[in-house]
């Protein structure tokens, strides 16, 4: 189905402007993406696109299937009001919130305790696509995982893998009745991950920016890593440091 929309005060407009607030994508449970890239990630995924949304003067790529999508057509003052970025590409898309179960067989899960940076949280999202990882849970205290610089530094993972929100505290007991090691990331009581042999299953902890893996979490895992610095930095950026680890402990 095809409909058109030309005034910036029609009540679906404004509804597309608020997902740009945590209030209205909670409240909704859809978010909104922009840009051809994002928009082809997202309809080669069953059931994630709502509605596409499409300037008067742009063309939708003929490669794509929107056979079950509906498409509307705005204005260029409408796709530059919903817009989230200085040179809009004229397309966007209304997408479904994704809730994923806790996979009972997961062999590589990746736990984000209170990630606070937009740009990092989408990094680690598209470093744990390439590096296969089967699960990403978020934990509370991170960023919204659907905050829109999240999504655009995922480049499309975001659609590729499955991602959940939980309690760290009740979601680290599960993953350890199935019997894969946890591994924390922390200089205390940690030693260097090269000294633990590659694993290819295990489930790895990181935490916020400034403050580390809460004790609490530590206490629970097998063991907890760090990656040795050589030079005069201080630290590593998070999602560098998770994306040294995830590969080193998948192996080969």
């Amino acid at each position: 189905m095809v409909k058109r929309i030309d005034s910036v005060k029609n009540p679906q407009v404004k509804m597309w402007k608020k997902l740009h607030t945590k209030k209205e994508r909670d409240k909704t449970g859809l978010f909104l993406i922009e840009g051809y890239h994002l928009v082809e990630e997202a309809l080669r995924t069953k059931q994630v696109v709502k509605e596409l949304i499409v300037s008067e003067n742009v063309d939708i790529p003929s490669a794509w299937n929107v056979d079950n999508v509906s498409i509307t057509i705005v204005s260029d003052e409408i796709m530059k009001m919903i817009s989230d970025t200085e040179t809009p590409q004229g397309i966007a898309a209304l997408c479904y919130q994704q809730h994923n179960e806790l996979p009972a067989d997961a062999q590589k899960v990746l736990l984000l305790d209170s990630i606070q940076d937009p740009g990092n949280l989408g990094t680690i999202i598209r470093t744990a696509d390439a590096a296969g990882v089967q699960l990403v849970v978020v934990g509370t205290g991170s960023v919204d995982l659907y905050n829109s610089k999240v999504i655009r530094s995922t480049q499309g993972a975001i659609f590729h893998l499955p991602i959940t929100k939980g309690n760290l505290q009740d979601i680290i007991p599960v993953l350890k009745e199935q019997g894969v090691p946890i591994y924390g990331t922390s200089l205390e009581n940690g030693r260097p991950y090269t000294e633990v042999p590659p694993v290819g299953s295990f489930v790895l902890l990181v935490g916020n920016e400034g403050n580390g893996v809460e004790e609490q979490l530590l206490a629970q895992t097998n063991e907890n890593l760090y990656i040795p610095i050589y030079g005069k930095s201080e630290s590593l950026n998070v999602a560098v440091a998770t994306g040294i680890l995830l590969y080193y402990l998948r192996g080969m």
